[in-house]
């Protein structure tokens, strides 16, 4: 299971770093540095040089603060949300200072005096913590960009994140570590999303969650078998659903079991 969130998470990464929004956002950041050229790079280095060591940096940097964030602010957790934010931005802002210390020693010949480092230090760690939380509000409240046709108002949202072979109806959602696995009529696919964030992208399909873990499509339940004071939900796909006690009074409301 740990290698297969690895796999994931480093498909989601090259997902996103080639996506062309990410491309075009780093090409745009690199050209007005190369062409402000901050910190005397202006009257030090040449225009293609400028691009080069702007361009290294900002990719650099990215890809850093990207991983750092994706360890720390990925869980659903929202207690010390503001800790692990302040957090990522310190070690983003310090991986960036030992990334521009390492690059300034080959380009410009110099290794930064100790009385300049302070406040470099703090203004890095300052704007890598503004970063942080800036992608933190995004990957918790950007939906998916519609760049297709206008779905069907019956279409849950949710389906906009499968690929295409596995856009079925929806049969039930489950937590599994950072993920949810989404079960389809055509297929299963893991994504990185909260459960929370999961359901309210499943749109008109009539089901519940019947477990802090677990979310159900009624349409989609075969059977229910009473455990004791719990349930257990057959589905028309894949393997069972727990319903925990306190949901047991959700399926009695759906008709699926007796009041």
């Amino acid at each position: 299971m740990k290698n297969s969130h690895t796999q994931l998470a480093l498909r989601e990464w090259r997902r996103h770093l080639l996506n062309p929004l990410t491309v075009t956002a780093l090409a745009g950041v690199t050209a007005i540095l190369a062409l402000v050229g901050p910190f005397g790079t202006i009257s030090s280095l040449s225009l293609p040089e400028r691009a080069t060591y702007w361009g290294l940096l900002v990719v650099l940097g990215y890809v850093a603060g990207y991983l750092i964030s994706y360890a720390l602010l990925r869980s659903n957790d929202a207690h010390y949300r503001i800790v692990r934010v302040l957090l990522a931005g310190v070690l983003t802002g310090i991986a960036m200072n030992v990334m521009v210390t390492a690059l300034n020693i080959p380009v410009f010949g110099f290794v930064p005096s100790l009385s300049d480092y302070p406040a470099f230090v703090a203004t890095t760690v300052a704007i890598s913590v503004i970063v942080m939380a800036v992608i933190d509000t995004f990957n918790r409240n950007l939906k998916p960009l519609q760049v297709a046709a206008e779905r069907p108002k019956d279409t849950p949202p949710l389906l906009d994140r499968l690929p295409f072979d596995k856009r079925g109806a929806l049969v039930a959602l489950s937590v599994e570590d950072h993920y949810v696995r989404v079960r389809t009529t055509q297929g299963e696919e893991m994504i990185l999303l909260r459960l929370a964030d999961a359901i309210r992208e499943v749109g008109p399909v009539r089901g519940a969650q019947v477990h802090r873990s677990h979310w159900a499509a009624f349409d989609q339940v075969a059977a229910v078998t009473r455990d004791a004071d719990r349930a257990i939900l057959r589905m028309t796909t894949g393997g069972d659903i727990p319903v925990s006690r306190r949901h047991i009074p959700t399926l009695k409301e759906a008709g699926l079991l007796p009041r």
